[in-house]
């Protein structure tokens, strides 16, 4: 972890990670220069991540929440930087307008506003979730999204060097502030992963950065995990004409 305090903490409930398998080809040319495509056998990974973003708060805030409770859906691969691991966002739709403007500014995020709609469905005592998002923020290219996951097994940690523990156990998010690469390191214990069951019923995240995605995804749940985060630091600059 950085040396210096984190700066932000927050709760993810009932998330469920949807994966497909990508050409790497497909996803290269939509990196920033210094970024590096992570490769899990030789193969690319996009991921669709719907979940609820709840109890947030910066540092020694005095009340339990800076602002309500919001969903959010990501479109994500994995990149690296040297030996550091981490994620890229495509998108971050969000149904926060103040979330949206705050990750734009300060973190250099494509998060974007969006209106959901979202339902508990119990399944004999298991629990699951309807999960739908209409992307609407003026000048972004259209995108939605709508499934119905819930878990299936028991809760297990990723064995190391597994598939599972490439596609989920990664403590930073790069981005690109205009100048060049930043980093956010994170902080949380180790994602309590069930493996899931997924209808999807529409998903045109990825058609918005010109990728199909084929098939049914690798699908894993994950019922809570409170993270802390820093904010971004430098990483690479780009050498100026």
């Amino acid at each position: 972890m950085p040396e210096a305090p984190w700066m932000m903490r927050m709760v993810w409930e009932d998330l469920a990670f949807l994966h497909w398998a990508v050409n790497p080809a497909l996803l290269r040319p939509l990196l920033p220069p210094g970024l590096e495509l992570d490769l899990y056998e030789g193969q690319a990974w996009l991921a669709v991540v719907p979940f609820f973003m709840r109890d947030v708060a910066p540092r020694l805030w005095p009340l339990a929440k800076a602002q309500p409770d919001f969903e959010e859906l990501n479109l994500r691969t994995y990149v690296r930087v040297g030996d550091r691991p981490g994620v890229w966002f495509f998108s971050l739709d969000a149904g926060s307008r103040l979330a949206v403007r705050v990750a734009r500014r300060f973190f250099h995020l494509p998060y974007m506003d969006a209106k959901f709609e979202t339902a508990a469905e119990p399944d004999g005592g298991i629990g699951g979730w309807l999960y739908g998002s209409e992307r609407r923020h003026r000048g972004e290219p259209p995108a939605s999204f709508r499934a119905r996951f819930r878990p299936t097994g028991p809760v297990r940690f990723a064995e190391p060097g597994s598939l599972e523990e490439f596609l989920t156990e990664r403590y930073c998010l790069y981005a690109h502030d205009g100048r060049g690469l930043v980093r956010g390191d994170i902080h949380h214990g180790r994602w309590p992963l069930q493996r899931a069951e997924t209808e999807i019923e529409r998903n045109t995240l990825a058609d918005s950065i010109g990728v199909t995605l084929e098939g049914p995804p690798l699908a894993h749940f994950a019922r809570r995990l409170e993270v802390v985060a820093w904010w971004p630091r430098p990483v690479f600059r780009q050498m100026a004409p």
